[in-house]
């Protein structure tokens, strides 16, 4: 048995464990860094672009001896929309709707269980709070005006 197994847990306990090292955030008065947000988590986090751990250029890449005009000639270019040979956007987007739709909603409310292979919805109307962002993508199409 380890010691851990040994002492007894009082559940009860309140107060924070400060075993594994400070428990709270520092206020914006004890950092040098002033973001002017009352919550410092708010502010979040942004990564690195690439590993810390890794060299740029690797110690491979410099016995190569390569030039950096013979490392830009071996890159890829970057696929525009622009770009007449890109194959984007080939056709117009004649089938987008002029208007959003609203809240979609399953026509059994979802309440069974689904046999079609297709996903079907009802536009039930502007929801109370914004649309997330699969329904803010999804447009109403007149057949009328648009004969597919």
């Amino acid at each position: 048995m380890s010691e851990y197994d040994d002492r007894d847990i009082d559940e009860t306990d309140t107060t924070p464990d400060v075993s594994d090292g400070v428990q709270e955030q520092l206020t914006e008065g004890d950092t040098l860094e002033r973001t002017g947000l009352k919550d410092q988590l708010d502010e979040g986090y942004s990564p690195p672009d690439r590993d810390p751990h890794i060299d740029v250029p690797t110690q491979a890449e410099e016995e190569a001896g390569l030039s950096l005009d013979e490392l830009l000639s071996a890159e890829e270019p970057d696929v525009s929309a622009d770009d007449p040979r890109s194959g984007l956007f080939d056709e117009e987007g004649e089938e987008v709707g002029d208007s959003r739709s609203g809240r979609l909603v399953s026509s059994d409310l979802g309440e069974y269980e689904d046999t079609e292979k297709e996903l079907w919805g009802e536009d039930v109307g502007i929801d109370g709070a914004a649309a997330s962002a699969e329904e803010a993508a999804v447009h109403v199409i007149d057949p009328e005006a648009n004969e597919i």
